[in-house]
This record gives structure tokens, sequence and C-alpha cells, in this order.
């Protein structure tokens, strides 16, 4: 065995994460992380890594979870000491409710200063304590490598989520005898690994399927984890049963597939909520029963028999207490599933079980469909989105929190893991950056971000970053001058006392916005330019904003108001003057 190298800190933390295949770093530079950023400086001539400098902390964090939703790999995001740390922490909770895989690491005082109130010092680690999967501060820096390989395990293992690493400053700077720690070699205590003897619960759940003439598919964020979609399409044709999914479960299924009943909940489609209502068997697969899907919980699937199937324990009977709980990777349970399905040499499934079932879900779609506006002398949001989608059905796509992130779920049809949205915490300003993230990872694919006008200036210098390392990301703003979510709520349930939610007055010109940093910057306003101007933004080469002057009044429909159970929805019989969505 050749001898040990005496390296710095510094050095350790990079060639860690190097030996752990990490391509790009988003981040942002100051005091306390400089021994880092002087250590990557030399990596990057050898072009070994490469780092992506956003301009704001926020923005890299949630570059690093775009980067990791649509890859599934774990995001990589520096940033310095105090305000460099706290600037982290809306991205951070972001990333922990939708179970994103990164690892944050902060530059933090030196040793000795902390605890003095030095220059810069904030305790990030007890400020995040509630919002990370776990956090470490590196006192000894011969634990580098091993905290490195342990984080990586954590932040992937069974539910994702984000991971801390606070180093100090001096930390950085001191030399040790330095060996790469494996995360082969990681094991951790409290990370249990996951039990595989849910196939004792097949037979029930076989006679439940068996039993059932209304089943249903829940699917959440879970099964898009998993990477379970192929296996579910083939569970449910097997068994012929409808899927709905949630706003994390988009693109678990084509939304053109007759199963396919496309979101459900408080902005789902009305079909979805009438068959949740109306199931008398609820699979639920990496779903957590959210507020936003469930509604009145007590009147949710209120005549069906339930089966949950989550990798994390906490989830499985945390809202609802089902018939059959099982624990475990949805990907693994069903394809085993399948398999004691194929063993069955008696087994025989009757087709015609769930036929008139489907019938009712296809009548409902007649009766209830998606809408479209088709007013000649306004432009509507709806139609945009469904447009886009049908000219670029393979990109990927980020969005904002409001109308536009809803429209955008009931009218995109997109594939797994093309699908970024802030949905637990529901964090302006998450589209833009978190797009820079996506198309980091996939430079040769279309990205397209879909944001509203108050979201986008949440976030709006990261066009700089995507002015710097020219990324051909395609920016929809849904522009109708208001926070038009709140505008909603304060007309529907606020007498409407339009309190501050109006944007109009101080708004950039977005056109000359991106003229500003070198991005192309279009405008659009009638709806017999959508083709025209559509074609164009989609066949550019380079990055490009398209203001969509919509109109302002447009309420997102079907809507259940809170409280009320999900057959009690609002805007689902306006039928005057608007096209359907298509449903195959």
């Amino acid at each position: 065995m050749s001898a040990l190298k005496k390296v710095t800190g510094a050095f350790a933390l990079i060639d860690s994460l190097v030996n752990h295949n990490v391509s790009y770093i988003f981040g942002y530079p100051g005091g306390a992380i400089l021994p880092i950023y002087d250590e990557l400086f030399h990596w990057e001539e050898k072009r070994l890594i490469k780092h992506i400098l956003c301009r704001h902390e926020q923005g890299a964090v949630h570059a690093a979870d775009g980067y990791a939703r649509s890859t599934g790999e774990v995001g990589i995001c520096f940033a310095t000491s105090g305000p460099g740390a706290t600037n982290l922490i809306t991205g951070i909770a972001t990333a922990q409710m939708d179970s994103v895989p990164i690892i944050l690491i902060t530059g933090q005082v030196a040793r000795p200063f902390i605890g003095t109130d030095a220059f810069q010092e904030v305790d990030i680690f007890g400020i995040t304590l509630p919002i990370v999967k776990h956090s470490y501060v590196v006192r000894d820096v011969s634990d580098m490598s091993k905290i490195i390989a342990e984080s990586f395990y954590i932040a992937k293992h069974g539910r994702p989520g984000p991971v801390l690493i606070d180093i100090p400053k001096d930390v950085g700077l001191e030399t040790f005898y330095y060996q790469f720690f494996s995360i082969a070699n990681v094991f951790l205590r409290g990370c249990k690994p996951l039990l595989s003897s849910y196939d004792k619960h097949f037979n029930k759940l076989l006679d439940l399927i068996n039993q059932s003439n209304q089943p249903l598919l829940y699917v959440g964020g879970g099964a898009v984890i998993s990477n379970a979609s192929e296996i579910i399409k083939k569970f449910a044709i097997k068994f012929q049963i409808p899927i709905t999914t949630t706003l994390m479960g988009k693109g678990i299924i084509n939304e053109n597939n007759d199963l396919s009943l496309g979101m459900l909940g408080m902005h789902g489609t009305a079909y979805a909520n009438f068959a949740i209502s109306e199931c008398d068997l609820l699979i639920a697969l990496g779903a957590r029963f959210d507020d936003r899907v469930t509604g009145k919980l007590d009147e949710f699937a209120c005549n069906a028999k339930v089966v949950h199937i989550d990798i994390d324990p906490a989830e499985v009977g945390k809202n609802r207490i089902p018939q059959i709980a099982i624990v475990g990777d949805i990907r693994e349970v069903i394809s085993d599933f399948m398999l004691y399905i194929n063993k069955l040499s008696d087994f025989i499934f009757n087709l015609d079980q769930t036929s008139s079932w489907k019938q009712r879900i296809a009548l409902w779609k007649k009766q209830y469909p998606l809408l479209i506006p088709k007013n000649p002398n306004s432009l509507s949001a709806q139609e945009i989105l469904y447009s886009i989608s049908k000219m670029i059905p393979s990109a990927y796509f980020s969005t904002d929190v409001g109308q536009h992130q809803m429209w955008a779920a009931q009218f995109l049809n997109v594939l797994p893991r093309h699908w970024m949205s802030s949905s637990g915490l529901g964090t302006m300003g998450y589209g833009l950056p978190s797009a820079i993230g996506v198309q980091i990872a996939h430079l040769n694919h279309p990205v397209v971000c879909i944001s509203g006008d108050a979201s986008f200036q949440m976030n709006l210098q990261e066009l700089g970053t995507i002015a710097q390392y020219n990324l051909p990301i395609k920016i929809i703003i849904i522009n109708n001058k208001w926070q038009g979510m709140v505008r909603q709520w304060q007309q529907a349930f606020y007498g409407e006392r339009y309190s501050h939610s109006n944007m109009e007055k101080g708004a950039p010109n977005f056109v000359k916005l991106a003229h500003s940093f070198g991005i192309l910057g279009l405008e659009i306003e009638f709806r017999k330019d959508i083709n025209k101007v559509l074609k164009f933004f989609c066949r550019y080469k380079g990055p490009v904003i398209l203001n969509c002057q919509v109109k302002e009044e447009e309420n997102c429909y079907p809507m259940v108001a809170p409280g009320k159970s999900n057959a009690q929805m609002i805007g689902i019989t306006k039928k005057v003057s608007l096209i359907k969505k298509d449903v195959k």
C-alpha cells in the first residue's frame, strides 16, 4: 500500500466529491468558504469538476434541486457562512418537503471563533435542524471524506432529502494524511436496511383487487423517485385500474392514456376528484395524503378500502389508516407483486370487472373536461401551455407557484422526471433557478420554465447565470399583473378585498429586462399570434423570455374550497365559449 498523501481539508472535500462522480457544483463564494473555492480552482483547471456561479444562494440551492429531481442523482450546493448560509434556508425546506437529495456545503468561521459572535458567524447547523434529513459540522479534518460518503448515503437512502455539511474555515486549510472513504464502507445505525417481508401482504392485496369493482391508483412523488413508471403502468393495465396523480406524481403515466385521470385535489380534474369520491379501493403509491389532495379528510375516498405503499414508515397511516400498509420502495414492491401474480398457476383476472367503472369515468371526462378559454380578443394561459406541450412533448418543465403552476399541471403532459415544481412548500421563485439545474444536467434537451409575473420577480437575478453560461432555457411568463392565486382567493373567500396582490405598478418591462441580460425577449398579447410566436420561441437556439399578456381576471378551475370534499368543486360547469383539452 502506498504512503498516504498529506493534503488540506479542502482537497479532501473536492477529491471526495469527484470520487462520488459529482460533475457540477452550484454555488456562490464568500469569506469563510474561500479555502474550498481556492482548491476548487485547481480541479476546474484540470476539468475534473465544474462550478456554476449562481447570482444568489437561494438560486444555487434551487438549481441543485432541479439537477437532482431531473437526474435522480445528488445535487451539490456551496455557500459561505452567515448570510450565505441563511440564504439557503428556503431552498433546503423546499427540498425537504419534496424529498429531493441534495448536499449543502457551507463555510463557517474558524473553530476558535465559533460561539463568539464572530463576523458572519451563524449556527446554520442549529437553524436548519428541522428542515434537513441530517447535518454535520466538520470539527476534525480527518473525518472529511467519511462525512462526505455518509452524506451521499443518507441523501439517497430510503426517502431522499437534504444533508448539510458545515465546514469551519481552518478545517479547509488544515493538512492531514488523507485516505478516500468510499460509500461502500458506510454503516449507519440510524439508516436501517429496507425489509423485504412485505410479500406476506400480497395475498390480501390480491383479494382486495379481486373484490373491487371501482379501484383507483393514487400515485405520488415517491413513485417518480423510485423510477416506477413502467411497472406501475404494467400493474394498471394488468388489472385495468385508472390512475390519478398528485402534483409530485406527474409524469408517472402519459395523461393521454385511457387509464389516466390527470391530477387530483384542489385544482385537479373533475373526473379524478369524482373517482376519488366514488372508488371502493384506493391504492396509494408513494403519496402522503396531503391536505391539498384530500380536501376534507374524513370525506376523502370515504367508501374505499385503502392500501398504502410508501418507503417512509412515518407516512403510512399518518393521515389515513389503511387496510394494508406496506413499507418499501414502490418499484420493488410492485415488481415483486407482479412476480407473485405470475407464479399463481390458477390466477385469472376478469378484465370486465372494472369496465362499468371505466365507462363512468369516460362519461365524467366528456361531461367535465378541462377547458381552454377561446376568446379571440384575449390570451389564455391554458391554451399557451397546452400548445407548448404539443410542440415540445419531450421537454423538461419547471414551474413557479400559483395559477400558472396549476394550469401547467392540468395542461402539460410530461415524461417521468421531466416535471420540476415546488409542491410541498409552494416556493415562489423556484422555477427559474431550478430550470438552470435541469439544463446543466441535460445540455442537449429542451428545458422550459413556466413562471408568473410575480413569481418571476423573486429570483430574476438568475438571468445572469443563464446569460453567463448561454443556457438555452425557454422562459414563459404568464403575466396577468397579479399574484394570481392570491387574487383568486381574495375574490372567492375575502370579499373581493384585493390587499397588496396587484403587481402592475413597479413591474419591469420583461422584454427590455431580457435584452439587458443579452437574452432574447418576446411578447404576445393576442390569441391569433400563438402558433407563430410559439413556433419561433421553441426553435430559437438560445435563451429566450416570452411575456404572455393574459387575461387578468381568469381564475384557475376546477377548485376545491378549503374544508370541502373533493366532490364539491367550484367552476366545473362553465362551458360557454370554451374548447376542450383533447382526451383520447
